[in-house]
């Protein structure tokens, strides 16, 4: 692969802007997180389309990050990101100006294609900047940092925003940044793409959507409601789409995704830690966000800076990952990373309807760290399995992989969460049938409702709410120990094959090339 000096003297430059991104991304969610008890106020949205407010995003993201991955591939990565952060920015602000909760779920949809264009990207082009093994797993890990950096930014900021301003406000935060990328990236980022990339695969692109989103569908009705012929038709749909993309991909002369590849033990390993990684981090966020504001009684600014030592500690354990992954392997990291996750979760089940912030603070930091020095392994292997041509493809997986996680990790844990929650609320004395079916939602309706009812009825609804809550989370923590479990105890197998001088995966031919 030939290198432009010019663009390898500014490489270090280009981190930075291709870091813009991330951080934009990490920002909204951690923010969103902080609003879900003002929007529940304002907008009233259903148990469900609290979900969907949080989980569309990720869900049309993950269904188009493949195609935008191709796409990027063929038309310029670069271009593309320019596109997807002008999107980002127009989408926010429809966002912010939402009006009722289904305007919001549709406008978090288009944040989710906007957002597709722009990860993708980025990766690949950080994995076309940095050709030296060493200085790209830095690089992915000052990337991956990023993603911590705003999960610190995002509470300080939304919670000054959501203390004096409007809960749509939180959604103009990443306007100044997308527009700094939209300026910095034709001038220090160098235009990559594949140079004999074939026709773009519209039956591809639209297969690896319909396998996507009718999937994860399926799996948030099971979560939310038990089997049923909706989940059954969905599921059946999914993954009839997916076996015909995968039967199409191993056809094709030039594949979107080469799928041999997840015959490699490692890449196969790194994929599926990153997307368990993101799995519980976002259930953590999910739960921990409401539990410091409607449990505790913190207000979204304080609640923001007691996770601060968290961030902290995740920047910290993320940026000494590739240095283990060297000494010790990657699966050996990847290992570790998740038990560290699994302890977290298992800290997190101990927490009562009393507030115990402590040990909140405690799980939060021992879980976050851990995941996050997973994931920055991960995504080093993955993108070191891919060649340089086919960046894009394989930044697709890897972003397919962490936004699928994020996904299911707020559907599945999340839901969990809410049917035990329901459960367990029962039936408080002296309260009705309507302010009752209010609370059943969510904590954030139980709260107003509370609010509506004054004493004694509101104080009685409050604390049997709040208690129901916390059964949730232990119940949805349970269920996360087993999977991050599960997960560690299959790296730590496969790092007996596993050799660490070999820190990353190797590269295998693409289809073209057998």
């Amino acid at each position: 692969m030939r290198v432009d000096p010019a663009a390898h003297e500014r490489r270090w430059w280009a981190l930075g802007v291709l870091t813009l991104p991330v951080l934009i991304i990490s920002m909204d969610s951690t923010i969103l997180g902080f609003a879900v008890p003002q929007l529940s106020e304002a907008l009233q949205p259903s148990s469900s389309q609290l979900l969907w407010i949080v989980d569309i995003y990720s869900f049309v993201l993950a269904g188009l990050l493949i195609t935008m991955g191709s796409l990027g591939d063929r038309i310029g990565r670069r271009r593309l990101l320019v596109a997807g952060a002008v999107a980002f920015s127009a989408a926010s602000l429809l966002a912010a100006f939402a009006t009722d909760a289904n305007m919001l779920i549709g406008a978090r949809a288009l944040l989710g294609v906007a957002g597709a264009t722009l990860m993708p990207s980025t990766l690949s082009l950080l994995r076309n900047v940095f050709i030296d093994p060493r200085e790209r797993q830095t690089a992915i890990a000052l990337w991956a940092t990023a993603f911590a950096a705003g999960t610190a930014l995002g509470p300080i900021v939304g919670g000054f925003l959501l203390e004096h301003y409007w809960w749509g406000s939180v959604f103009t935060v990443g306007i100044p940044v997308t527009a700094l990328l939209a300026v910095l990236a034709p001038r220090l980022v160098p235009e990559s793409k594949d140079p004999n990339p074939g026709a773009f695969d519209l039956v591809s692109a639209g297969l690896s959507m319909v396998a996507m989103l009718p999937t994860v569908f399926a799996v948030k009705l099971v979560a939310e409601r038990g089997w049923s012929a909706s989940a059954m038709v969905a599921l059946t749909i999914g993954i009839t789409a997916g076996v015909v993309f995968v039967r199409r991909q191993r056809r094709l002369v030039d594949p979107m995704i080469d799928v041999s590849l997840f015959a490699v033990p490692k890449f196969r390993m790194a994929v599926t830690g990153n997307l368990v990684a993101c799995f519980g981090f976002a259930g953590t966020m999910f739960f921990v966000t409401q539990h410091l504001q409607l449990v505790v009684g913190m207000s979204p600014l304080r609640a923001g800076v007691q996770l601060l030592p968290a961030v902290a500690a995740t920047i910290v354990f993320m940026l000494l990952a590739p240095v283990a992954a060297r000494r010790w392997g990657p699966f050996a990291v990847i290992a570790a990373g998740l038990g560290c996750g699994a302890v977290g979760f298992v800290l997190l089940a101990q927490v009562g309807a009393d507030g115990s912030t402590a040990i909140v603070t405690a799980a939060v930091i021992v879980l976050n760290a851990g995941l996050g020095a997973a994931m920055t392994v991960a995504v080093d292997g993955i993108m070191a399995a891919i060649p340089a041509e086919r960046a894009g493809a394989g930044a697709s997986v890897s972003e397919t992989a962490n936004e699928l996680g994020i996904a299911l990790g707020t559907a599945v844990l999340g839901s969990i969460m809410i049917a035990v929650y329901r459960a367990n609320l029962g039936s408080p004395t002296g309260i009705g049938p309507n302010d009752l079916a209010d609370a059943r939602e969510t904590l954030g309706a139980a709260v107003s409702a509370s609010e509506r009812l004054g004493d004694p009825a509101g104080p009685t609804l409050l604390e049997a709410a709040r208690g129901a809550f916390v059964d949730g989370v232990r119940t949805a923590s349970l269920v996360a120990v087993v999977a991050l479990a599960v997960v560690a105890a299959w790296a730590l197998r496969s790092r007996l094959a596993d050799s660490p001088k070999d820190a990353t995966a190797p590269s295998v031919p693409t289809a073209a090339q057998r």
